[in-house]
């Protein structure tokens, strides 16, 4: 859990549901308190969101939707407020991908993203899935675990792999090569060995 400084509201007028407020009333607000919130709710998406790049763009979401909730009502407690924006933000682009990381698998539960057209039995049959993949990808040995990570899940390409491990692009080539064996092996072993004898 991320301590932030309280940034309540206390005492300070507030108004009405339904009242307008204006745009100098809520850009005072959103100096005052919203902007002081800056470094935890970037460590916030920093932590809950993979893609890193993404960040600056889902902070200034955050503060567009912060803000047109603000022309509304000035919320009373801001700080709440804000974490709130910024939670349901990240859930829709996690809908809106369909991406579930490897590492959420247990959390699955928690995160109450329901489709409809995917029934029980093939859940649970994805979530084994998932489980064996994940098992798999950490038995692989750490440098090519982590070149089969960048490459396969992250989508970089061996040049990018390379450049950030500082190591040639025929070693990404050899760690990925060897990484997707190893899965398949793992994986999908016993089948292959059944096909071949048939």
């Amino acid at each position: 859990m991320i301590e932030t400084p309280d940034t309540g509201r206390e005492g300070a007028e507030l108004h009405p549901p339904g009242a307008s407020v204006s745009a100098a009333e809520v850009m005072a607000w959103f100096v005052r308190e919203v902007l002081p919130l800056e470094v935890i709710l970037t460590h916030f998406l920093r932590q809950n969101r993979k893609n890193k790049s993404d960040v600056e763009d889902l902070r200034q979401e955050v503060y567009l939707r912060v803000c047109e909730a603000a022309n509304k009502g000035i919320p009373e407690n801001t700080k709440p407020f804000v974490f709130t924006t910024a939670r349901n933000l990240l859930i829709d682009r996690v809908r809106k991908e369909q991406i579930v990381p490897i590492e959420v698998v247990s959390d699955l539960d928690e995160m109450k993203i329901t489709n409809d057209t995917i029934g029980p039995e093939r859940t649970a049959i994805a979530r084994d899935e998932l489980r064996r993949l994940q098992a798999a990808i950490d038995s692989l040995p750490p440098r090519c675990r982590e070149v089969v990570i960048l490459g396969r899940v992250e989508g970089l390409t061996g040049q990018e792999i390379a450049a950030r491990l500082g190591v040639t692009h025929q070693t990404v080539s050899e760690h990925l090569a060897n990484g997707i064996k190893a899965l398949a092996e793992t994986l999908h072993g016993e089948q292959l060995t059944l096909r071949r004898k048939m």
